[in-house]
């Protein structure tokens, strides 16, 4: 497997298969919907292999054009944009399951960058056979629309939050939307509740300063929400911080998977 080493000292292991899509660890999650056989058949020989990436490693870079399309075998990572000066919005998260890389084939240049957040694992499949999966898959081209029309619904959810919640709406807004999207895909539990983000990419994600996110966070914690773990947060109360936000869970429903 080839390495290559990032200058912030992290590394991106290089291809090679190691799981076979026939035995796919997803594949029996309840929450993702289950191939057929000749979609199963096909996404095998979609795979190209598999990158394995350290926390903090750069995934795709804004203004590149990505040479795959990667699905989140294992991991968490975050898409982001960045001004000139260096500041930085923090779009979504990528957790199991998700395809990182669509708007490449689709668009050309990224007009995003992706970043692992904790080690990752991603399947690579090739992007010039994008086009036979919607041409011989009418199935599996559906999916990667429903999987496309999801982010932009999921960017609707987090663009009202950001224009009309309050610092301690939206905090509560973001925990509990990351805490349900990890519950469904194995990521936590009940007896191990821990979301992996650290206060600096809470405030990119809220367009907020570290100062205010600290204060934020603080009350969240007052209110016995959540429990601040340095690089990490514990969910004591979903429904808790649901109601703070004046949202409701998403229903849970099997999804597509690549």
């Amino acid at each position: 497997m080839n390495e290559v080493s990032l200058g912030n000292g992290r590394r991106i292991l290089g291809n090679g298969q190691r799981i076979p899509c026939e035995e796919c660890p997803l594949r029996i999650t309840p929450h993702f919907r289950p191939f057929e056989p000749s979609e199963l058949e096909f996404v095998s020989s979609f795979k190209t292999g598999e990158l394995v990436a350290e926390a903090g490693a750069g995934i795709l870079s804004e203004g590149t054009n990505n040479a795959a399309l990667y699905t989140v075998l294992s991991g968490w990572a975050f898409r982001y944009k960045t001004l000139e000066d260096g500041r930085r919005q923090v779009l979504n998260y990528l957790l199991p399951g998700d395809l990182v890389g669509l708007q490449g084939p689709v668009m050309g240049e990224l007009d995003h960058s992706v970043e692992a957040l904790s080690n990752l694992v991603l399947c690579v499949f090739q992007r010039n056979r994008l086009h036979d999966l919607f041409a011989s898959h009418p199935g599996l081209g559906f999916d990667v629309t429903w999987l496309a029309s999801r982010e932009e619904r999921m960017l609707d959810a987090h663009l009202l939050s950001l224009g009309r919640r309050t610092a301690l709406e939206r905090a509560a807004y973001l925990i509990a939307f990351l805490y349900q999207r990890a519950l469904a895909v194995g990521m936590v539990s009940k007896k191990s509740p821990r979301i992996p983000i650290t206060q600096l990419l809470v405030a990119d994600t809220l367009g907020l300063s570290i100062v205010h996110t600290n204060k934020t966070l603080r009350k969240l914690s007052v209110r016995g929400l959540i429990v601040w773990h340095g690089g990490a947060c514990e969910v004591s109360d979903f429904h808790g911080l649901m109601k703070m936000a004046g949202a409701t869970p998403d229903e849970d429903r099997k999804r597509p998977l690549i």
